[in-house]
């Protein structure tokens, strides 16, 4: 999926795996930001950020393959099943009342 980030002025681009993180998901998403930054992205945005969803990791695969990387990278794992109902509202609620508190 790709998305643009008004805030970053930058392309973002996500890549949803349904496996374990393997090395080469992160050179497939490279390959995916260097052809936005090169034929996509304009003169006046910021290079593109790229997120990795993918259901598991291995920490030591993980951090192998991000060893030499020179960008910052994060890879997260994601959740087949939402939370409880009632737990989604209670953090709803706090998000909302915190904005409310800066204001």
């Amino acid at each position: 999926m790709l998305f643009y980030h008004r805030g970053l002025q930058c392309l973002v681009a996500f890549e949803l795996k349904t496996d374990k993180f393997k090395p080469c998901h992160l050179g497939q998403l490279n390959f995916y930001l260097e052809a936005l930054d090169r034929d996509i992205k304009k003169p006046n945005e910021n290079p593109s950020i790229g997120i990795l969803l993918c259901k598991d990791k291995d920490s030591e695969v993980f951090e192998y393959a991000l060893s030499r990387s020179l960008s910052p990278t994060m890879i997260s794992d994601y959740k087949t099943q939402l939370p409880d109902k009632k737990i989604l509202q209670k953090k709803l609620h706090e998000l909302f009342d915190s904005e409310s508190d800066t204001e």
